[in-house]
């Protein structure tokens, strides 16, 4: 079965539902509030675990009872937390006010995963057991460097969603295998508007970028000089888009590792994405691997 290891951030989602998204000084009444686990680390952790992969984590979450839940999701998921410690304090939040289009805004307080800054003894060795190592930028740069480099020097395939947009070092693209970007993040990296343009700018620095798209679908590019790919999502309405990316993510490491050509990879990937796009909340709405398969074969 494909291993899929994954250094990430670990958060409750506290997620707010409201019509309209408020403005700056404006207040809004809500109609639901939910407590959700979720962080992109372990968002794409269950995905690819329900996706068919076996997978393992490697996080903080903090000694209170929103990290005694958020290991249990993860477990119960099938994800193994053997790597995940526990640390004094908070575990990390985001904050999440989710409108009637499906459109959201999030504020992430790190906490825990803000002592997540070094690999820990073993965390090399289970890096090297993957066949993938799926990055996020919700804990330490540092941490971040670290595992893209021991995947590297291991052989295993990297894929960094570079979330929350930032500058990334050239020390972290240069042992970047695959680079997953949405629109925004791709225009911040490079500047550029155009997706296509922005995904060729950064084959400069990693041989491989796919832009995620939300509705639109996705864009493939690669230095081995084919066109660029487009591969469309299939036309749903989406109930809440929070963790579509991550769904996304975590389907595409899984359908690579087990050698499926890219495109297919990218319709099986957004068979995944826009099944979650239909159901409320991050890691609640990650579709199983039969459902995705009987989206994808629609």
């Amino acid at each position: 079965m494909t291993h899929i290891a994954v250094l990430g951030s670990t958060n409750m989602d506290l997620v707010a539902y409201v019509e309209k998204a408020p403005q700056r000084g404006e207040t809004v009444t809500g109609r639901e509030f939910r407590t959700i686990p979720g962080g992109k680390g372990a968002n794409q952790a269950i995905a690819a675990a329900r996706a068919g992969a076996t997978v393992s984590m490697i996080g903080a979450v903090g000694n209170d009872p929103y990290g005694t839940q958020l290991r249990s999701t993860l477990e119960h998921s099938g994800v193994d937390t053997d790597h995940l410690r526990t640390v004094e304090g908070p575990s990390g939040t985001a904050h999440i006010v989710v409108d009637d289009e499906g459109g959201n805004a999030i504020v992430v307080i790190p906490a825990a995963n803000g002592t997540v800054d070094h690999l820990a003894p073993g965390d090399e060795g289970l890096i090297a057991s993957a066949d993938a190592l799926l990055l996020q930028l919700e804990i330490p740069l540092k941490a971040v460097v670290a595992g893209a480099e021991a995947a590297r020097a291991h052989g295993v395939r990297t894929i960094l969603t570079p979330a929350p947009a930032q500058p990334l070092p050239p020390e972290l693209l240069a042992v970047t295998d695959l680079l997953l970007p949405n629109e925004y993040e791709a225009t911040t990296l490079t500047g550029l508007s155009d997706p296509i343009a922005a995904a060729r700018a950064l084959l400069d620095q990693v041989p491989a970028v796919v832009v995620t798209l939300g509705a639109a679908g996705s864009l493939y590019v690669a230095r081995d000089g084919a066109d660029p790919l487009a591969v469309p999502a299939p036309p749903v309405t989406a109930v809440d888009s929070t963790g579509a990316g991550d769904t996304f993510a975590g389907t595409l490491a899984v359908a690579l590792s087990e050698e499926r050509p890219i495109r297919e990879a990218l319709h099986w990937a957004a068979a995944a994405a826009a099944l979650s796009v239909q159901r409320p909340g991050a890691s609640a709405s990650m579709p199983y691997r039969s459902e995705i398969e009987k989206q994808h074969n629609a």
